[in-house]
């Protein structure tokens, strides 16, 4: 079921071992630089490190900005949350998407280091995300940013936490958002879906890898008798009413395909527009072959989407 043009890099992929996280962030960090190259026009964009306040006493949070440097003000913002099964990952691995996205789209773009797993269990991740939003609402004049124009972009644990900073924002009054881009999202800690008990070996993620991501995020949360807050996973949630429109990309062989598309009919039910794409022959982070036909188009459409819903075409 893999497309062909996939094929051809699954043995060159690793397996990744979320046993020990320390390993894991080294063969993943080893996994991005193989496919890392330059990011053509990226001297066209201001790049700022910075840090701003945490969760009520938290640490400070680390966030990388993204502005074009010649824009009309204000633009919209974007808030991307970098994948990696809430144990690995980095504003690093998500630097060329987020380039891109700001180059792509006009935006100012405010990527996450938000605190991973085991070391910092639910809810240091979706708390930090949060701040990061705060931060880019409550800053949009300094930022040149358009307060009524945010939206949340993420990817595999990215997306899950992106659908868990939609419902925060959603339940503590704001900051208001027009739109949730979340792809090949993780937001299911029951682990049922048909999806998940298939893909017990596809490439790069399955289902024992998922069951070690939730045991690691969860933590002490685990063990309370199934009672898991929507705020850490999102397909939880009663209520979904009220949330920013969305755009759910999902990948065929892939455990967490069934999740993203359940969450999506979730939100049509409730009366929030979706539009929601199962992009076929594909594998979770298949798309690092940027190369590949399927690639090339879920990319292009995922920018097309995004400009759309910041009403920039």
């Amino acid at each position: 079921m893999i497309d062909p043009e996939l094929t051809a890099v699954l043995d060159f992929l690793p397996a990744i071992d979320l046993t020990d996280p320390v390993a894991a962030r080294a063969a993943f960090d080893a996994l991005l630089e193989t496919f890392r190259g330059d990011i053509p026009g990226i001297e066209t964009l201001d790049i700022e490190d910075r840090f701003v306040p945490g969760w009520e006493g938290d640490p400070d949070v680390g966030v990388r900005v993204y502005r074009p440097k010649d824009r009309p003000v204000p633009v919209p913002g974007v808030l991307m949350i970098h994948g990696g099964g809430f144990i690995i990952g980095n504003v690093e691995s998500e630097h060329a998407s987020a380039a891109m996205t700001a180059m792509q789209t006009g935006a100012v773009v405010v990527s996450v280091e938000y605190r991973l797993a085991p070391e910092h269990p639910f809810p240091a991740g979706v708390h930090d995300c949060y701040r990061a939003l705060r931060f880019l609402a409550d800053e949009a004049g300094e930022l040149g940013v358009d307060p009524a124009r945010l939206a949340l972009m993420g990817t595999s644990a990215g997306g899950g936490l992106a659908a868990a900073t939609a419902l925060l924002a959603r339940d503590l009054g704001g900051p208001a958002l027009c739109f949730q881009m979340l792809h090949i999202p993780e937001l299911d800690d029951r682990l049922e879906t048909a999806s998940m008990r298939a893909f017990v070996d596809s490439p790069l993620w399955n289902r024992p890898l998922a069951v070690l991501s939730w045991k690691a995020y969860l933590g002490a949360a685990a063990d309370d008798d199934g009672d898991v807050s929507p705020y850490a996973a999102p397909s939880r949630a009663t209520d979904l009413a009220g949330l920013p429109p969305a755009y759910i990309s999902t990948a065929e062989n892939d455990p967490l395909r069934d999740e993203g598309i359940l969450y999506g009919l979730g939100l049509l039910q409730a009366g929030v527009s979706v539009e929601l794409h199962q992009f076929p022959g594909t594998f979770h982070g298949s798309a690092l072959v940027a190369t590949a036909d399927v690639s090339k188009r879920a990319q292009r459409e995922s920018v097309t989407v995004l400009r759309r819903a910041l009403g920039l075409d």
